[in-house]
């Protein structure tokens, strides 16, 4: 299965402590967006995700927690956008962001691949 983390959310800028939690006790629960009250239990045990892809534009919030996901295959889609508060009011500055990204190729071996549209 590959576990598409973040498509609603983004939850390495703002939830990295809850999806590590969610890692140590081995399934999420996700709801239905069209059916509420439909919810699913999900398997998050390494024997069963091939793959965790990340969307986010900040990936600071999961960097503490990336140890934890030795185990599993996983890789970011990184955004950054040349929008200013403005237009997206919430988001860090672009330095910042920079800087999470040179931490996580540093810290934990990760290729960098930059791509301009």
């Amino acid at each position: 299965m590959i576990l598409s983390v973040s498509r609603r959310t983004d939850i390495p800028r703002y939830y990295g402590q809850w999806f590590r939690n969610r890692i140590r006790e081995g399934y999420l629960l996700v709801r239905n967006p069209v059916n509420p009250r439909q919810i699913s239990q999900i398997d998050l045990s390494p024997s069963v995700v091939d793959c965790m892809v990340f969307w986010t534009k900040n990936p600071a919030g999961l960097i503490p927690y990336l140890d934890e996901l030795e185990k599993y295959p996983y890789y970011f889609q990184f955004t950054l956008t040349g929008y200013g508060h403005d237009v997206e009011p919430d988001d860090v500055v672009t330095a910042r962001k920079m800087r999470s990204l040179k931490e996580m190729q540093m810290n934990f071996d990760c290729i960098l691949s930059v791509k301009k549209i």
